[in-house]
């Protein structure tokens, strides 16, 4: 297989990767709101996701004038296109790694978990700037039970850049990179269960699989990549929001490791070890229909493309 169409392939993978992601969470979004307020807000007394969709509706408003934007949407934009540029990356390295890795061969879940470890490092070292920004947009505004929270003012994307390196340094942007990279595990342990079951059921199939199978199959290996590595994702929207207390005098990696262990340690003391699962019903609801929908469109978009450009189904399933 030449690198040109190597590269093309790759490249139909990654569009088709970001514009089902970016149509699912929009589907979903409010459902991520949620999630983010019961991760970074440790006094909100809500537990259940409807719960606190409701209090944000009635504290904020369901729709927010000048703006007219739904607090339950506040931050879409940012998300959006942090999404959208995170799994044009991703897709585009994990299917390329993988074709030039395998060459025509049948892969594995070996194969599929390092090439997905890989893709993700790439995808994290690249993006982070956006999702730190991102994260501050989508709090920005919000009525926090908790004191210590500070209020933030950014007039958008391009201005919560410009405020964040002036005041805080160009190495604020990557806040959050050491528990980012942990985490890569998570759409690797994903890509490694959804590939895996899609290989298990496809033998001895002559047809592609139905939409709801890979809806299940999207589900299910997303399930599971969330529940593995939540604490960490809680770290992680914690340290992207900024307001931390980080050591000094300390090389950058001690520093960061004894931050991770600090926030794990506070919130364990506080809340009990259930206090690192604070808000993981909400991120499964969101993430797993998000997951599900987003393998859906994706697989779907691929296959239409593939179809256009005269090849056959046999030829992009083997990866």
């Amino acid at each position: 297989m030449s690198f040109a169409v190597l590269s093309y392939e790759g490249l139909v993978h990654a569009v088709s990767g970001a514009m089902g992601s970016v149509t699912a969470m929009t589907v979903f979004f409010p459902l991520d709101t949620a999630r983010l307020r019961l991760q970074v807000d440790e006094n909100r007394r809500a537990k259940s996701t409807p719960a606190i969709l409701a209090e944000i509706i009635k504290e904020e408003g369901l729709v927010r004038c000048p703006s007219c934007r739904s607090a339950t949407y506040r931050g879409w934009f940012p998300v959006i296109c942090s999404l959208c540029c995170s799994n044009f990356v991703y897709f585009y390295c994990f299917h390329s790694l993988k074709a030039g890795w395998l060459k025509g061969q049948q892969s594995t879940a070996t194969t599929d978990l390092v090439v997905g470890f890989a893709a993700g490092v790439v995808n994290v070292l690249l993006t982070t700037p956006l999702w730190v920004v991102n994260t501050r947009l989508k709090l920005q505004g919000s009525k926090f039970r908790n004191t210590d929270l500070r209020p933030t003012n950014y007039c958008g994307i391009l201005d919560a850049f410009a405020q964040i390196v002036r005041d805080e340094g160009l190495g604020a942007l990557w806040n959050g990179t050491l528990p980012s990279l942990l985490l890569v595990l998570n759409p690797a342990i994903q890509f490694m269960i959804y590939e895996g079951l899609k290989r298990q059921i496809r033998r001895g199939l002559l047809r592609e699989l139905s939409s709801v199978e890979v809806f299940i199959i999207g589900a299910v290996a997303k399930a599971v990549s969330t529940i593995a590595t939540y604490p960490l994702q809680t770290v992680q929207s914690i340290l992207r929001f900024g307001q931390f207390s980080e050591s000094t005098g300390e090389s950058k990696l001690r520093s960061s490791l004894r931050t991770i262990k600090c926030l794990l340690v506070n919130r364990i003391r506080t809340y009990g070890m259930l206090g690192l699962f604070k808000g993981l019903e909400a991120k499964l609801v969101q993430t797993v229909l998000t997951a599900a929908l987003m393998f859906l469109l994706y697989e779907n978009i691929t296959s239409c493309t593939f179809r256009v450009m005269g090849l056959s189904s046999k030829h992009y399933k083997r990866h």
